[in-house]
Protein backbone atom coordinates (compact mmCIF):
# COMPACT_ATOMS: atom_id res chain seq x y z
CA UNK A 1 0.00 0.00 0.00
CA UNK A 2 1.35 3.55 -0.82
CA UNK A 3 1.75 5.78 2.53
CA UNK A 4 -1.27 8.08 2.60
CA UNK A 5 0.16 11.65 1.75
CA UNK A 6 -0.94 15.19 2.61
CA UNK A 7 -4.26 15.88 0.46
CA UNK A 8 -5.76 12.06 1.05
CA UNK A 9 -8.68 11.06 2.72
CA UNK A 10 -8.42 8.87 5.89
CA UNK A 11 -10.08 5.84 5.27
CA UNK A 12 -12.27 3.65 6.71
CA UNK A 13 -10.99 1.38 9.56
CA UNK A 14 -12.02 -0.21 13.11
CA UNK A 15 -10.48 -0.94 16.02
CA UNK A 16 -10.91 -1.89 19.82
CA UNK A 17 -9.93 1.24 22.07
CA UNK A 18 -7.85 0.60 25.45
CA UNK A 19 -11.46 0.07 27.42
CA UNK A 20 -12.18 -2.49 24.67
CA UNK A 21 -14.91 -0.85 23.04
CA UNK A 22 -14.92 -0.40 18.95
CA UNK A 23 -13.77 2.24 17.37
CA UNK A 24 -15.01 3.19 14.33
CA UNK A 25 -13.35 5.79 11.97
CA UNK A 26 -15.89 7.38 10.40
CA UNK A 27 -17.47 8.37 13.91
CA UNK A 28 -14.67 10.98 14.57
CA UNK A 29 -12.85 11.48 11.06
CA UNK A 30 -14.72 13.76 9.29
CA UNK A 31 -16.27 15.67 12.38
CA UNK A 32 -13.56 17.04 13.88
CA UNK A 33 -9.60 17.43 13.35
CA UNK A 34 -7.47 15.23 15.20
CA UNK A 35 -3.93 14.25 15.52
CA UNK A 36 -3.69 10.35 14.71
CA UNK A 37 0.10 8.61 15.52
CA UNK A 38 1.11 5.46 14.72
CA UNK A 39 4.03 5.15 17.47
CA UNK A 40 6.32 1.77 17.98
CA UNK A 41 5.76 0.25 21.68
CA UNK A 42 3.83 1.30 25.39
CA UNK A 43 6.46 1.85 27.71
CA UNK A 44 9.28 2.64 25.67
CA UNK A 45 11.44 5.60 26.16
CA UNK A 46 10.92 7.12 23.11
CA UNK A 47 7.00 6.25 22.49
CA UNK A 48 6.77 7.30 26.21
CA UNK A 49 8.09 10.94 26.03
CA UNK A 50 5.82 11.53 23.04
CA UNK A 51 2.73 10.21 24.91
CA UNK A 52 3.64 12.84 27.97
CA UNK A 53 4.50 15.18 25.08
CA UNK A 54 0.49 14.58 23.69
CA UNK A 55 -1.01 14.37 27.59
CA UNK A 56 0.76 17.61 28.45
CA UNK A 57 -0.34 19.27 25.29
CA UNK A 58 -3.76 17.97 25.63
CA UNK A 59 -5.86 20.38 26.51
CA UNK A 60 -3.78 22.94 24.49
CA UNK A 61 -4.68 20.82 21.44
CA UNK A 62 -8.43 20.66 21.91
CA UNK A 63 -8.61 24.33 22.73
CA UNK A 64 -7.01 25.11 18.89
CA UNK A 65 -10.12 22.65 17.92
CA UNK A 66 -8.00 18.75 17.62
CA UNK A 67 -8.20 16.09 19.26
CA UNK A 68 -5.62 13.02 19.16
CA UNK A 69 -5.50 9.14 19.10
CA UNK A 70 -2.32 7.24 19.17
CA UNK A 71 -2.18 3.92 18.18
CA UNK A 72 0.55 0.75 18.08
CA UNK A 73 0.31 -2.91 17.82
CA UNK A 74 0.01 -3.03 21.66
CA UNK A 75 -3.20 -4.86 23.15
CA UNK A 76 -6.19 -3.27 24.95
CA UNK A 77 -4.41 -4.95 28.72
CA UNK A 78 -1.11 -3.08 27.76
CA UNK A 79 -3.17 0.06 26.72
CA UNK A 80 -4.75 0.26 29.87
CA UNK A 81 -1.66 0.30 31.88
CA UNK A 82 0.12 2.93 30.19
CA UNK A 83 -2.86 5.13 29.95
CA UNK A 84 -3.29 4.58 33.52
CA UNK A 85 0.83 4.86 34.40
CA UNK A 86 1.30 8.16 32.84
CA UNK A 87 -2.17 9.35 33.16
CA UNK A 88 -3.22 9.47 29.23
CA UNK A 89 -6.13 11.60 28.65
CA UNK A 90 -6.49 10.75 24.57
CA UNK A 91 -7.82 7.46 22.98
CA UNK A 92 -5.27 4.58 22.34
CA UNK A 93 -6.06 2.17 19.67
CA UNK A 94 -5.20 -1.66 19.52
CA UNK A 95 -3.22 -2.45 15.81
CA UNK A 96 -2.79 -6.18 17.25
CA UNK A 97 -2.69 -7.44 13.35
CA UNK A 98 -0.72 -4.54 11.91
CA UNK A 99 -3.85 -3.74 9.67
CA UNK A 100 -4.45 0.05 10.23
CA UNK A 101 -0.73 0.87 10.29
CA UNK A 102 -0.82 -1.24 6.47
CA UNK A 103 -3.64 0.82 5.11
CA UNK A 104 -1.72 3.96 6.11
CA UNK A 105 1.72 2.70 4.79
CA UNK A 106 3.34 3.25 7.78
CA UNK A 107 6.94 1.91 6.81
CA UNK A 108 8.94 0.03 9.10
CA UNK A 109 12.10 1.19 10.64
CA UNK A 110 16.08 -0.33 11.49
CA UNK A 111 15.93 -2.88 8.72
CA UNK A 112 12.06 -3.49 9.23
CA UNK A 113 12.39 -4.49 13.01
CA UNK A 114 10.14 -1.72 14.49
CA UNK A 115 7.35 -0.14 13.40
CA UNK A 116 7.48 3.49 12.60
CA UNK A 117 6.82 6.29 13.85
CA UNK A 118 4.07 9.00 11.75
CA UNK A 119 1.72 11.43 13.14
CA UNK A 120 -1.08 12.94 10.67
CA UNK A 121 -2.96 16.31 11.11
CA UNK A 122 -6.23 15.30 9.66
CA UNK A 123 -8.62 18.17 8.98
CA UNK A 124 -12.57 18.60 10.34
CA UNK A 125 -13.18 16.81 6.88
CA UNK A 126 -10.91 13.56 7.32
CA UNK A 127 -8.33 15.06 5.03
CA UNK A 128 -4.45 14.90 6.02
CA UNK A 129 -2.87 18.54 6.29
CA UNK A 130 0.18 17.13 7.31
CA UNK A 131 2.50 13.64 8.16
CA UNK A 132 5.37 13.72 10.11
CA UNK A 133 7.86 11.18 10.75
CA UNK A 134 10.70 11.17 13.06
CA UNK A 135 12.00 8.66 15.19
CA UNK A 136 12.30 11.29 18.24
CA UNK A 137 8.81 11.01 19.70
CA UNK A 138 8.56 14.70 21.05
CA UNK A 139 9.33 15.92 17.54
CA UNK A 140 6.12 15.17 16.92
CA UNK A 141 4.51 16.96 19.34
CA UNK A 142 6.46 20.32 18.61
CA UNK A 143 5.69 19.89 14.91
CA UNK A 144 1.99 19.32 15.23
CA UNK A 145 1.67 22.28 17.59
CA UNK A 146 3.57 24.79 15.26
CA UNK A 147 1.68 23.40 12.09
CA UNK A 148 -1.76 23.89 14.04
CA UNK A 149 -0.74 27.30 15.46
CA UNK A 150 0.23 28.74 12.00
Amino acid sequence: MMPLKEGDKIPHFTAKDASGQLFESHTVFGKKAVIIYFYPKDNTPQCTVQACGFRDNYSGFLNLGVDVIGISVDDVASHQKFIQKFNLPFTLLADTDNSIRKLFGVPSKIFGLLPGRVTYLVDSDGIIQKVFDSVLGMKHVTKMLETIKK
